[in-house]
């Protein structure tokens, strides 16, 4: 399965239920396994989970620690980016140069990579003595 049709696969059991808003997310790990998440809304807003990060969870979760390739899709009329927060979980577990594809369900895409998404990533180096 592409990642275009496990995205859009997750993307229709999203859960949705206050804003109709439902975003689908599929990752491509080193290991070449495949995984998706998509968003859970929450009456209390803070409290939901980003497609993105159901699909790193999911990674994770297996056993595998890097993705190498990522596809977003949403009900929008454009390509919706990841939120700050997926930004900064996609730069956690791969290099600047992955790939992102940012889709609608109507199928108009747009491709950028990590770091152009967020340029000066905070990461681990940062934490580091020196």
């Amino acid at each position: 399965m592409s990642l275009k049709d496990a995205a859009l696969a997750a993307r229709e059991n999203a859960h949705a239920p206050y804003s109709n808003f439902k975003v689908g997310a599929a990752i491509r790990a080193g290991s070449g396994t495949v995984y998706i998440g998509c968003n859970v809304e929450n009456v209390a807003y803070p409290e939901g989970t980003c497609a993105e990060a159901g699909a790193i969870a999911a990674m994770i979760a297996a056993g595998d620690k890097e993705l190498t390739e990522v596809y977003v899709v949403a009900s929008s009329p454009h390509p919706v980016p990841p939120c700050g927060g997926c930004r900064q979980k996609l730069a956690e577990f791969g290099k600047g140069d992955v790939v992102v594809t940012m889709a609608t369900a109507d199928g108009l895409e747009t491709k950028t990579t990590i770091a152009d998404l967020l340029p000066g990533a905070f990461g681990a180096a940062h934490m580091r003595d020196t």
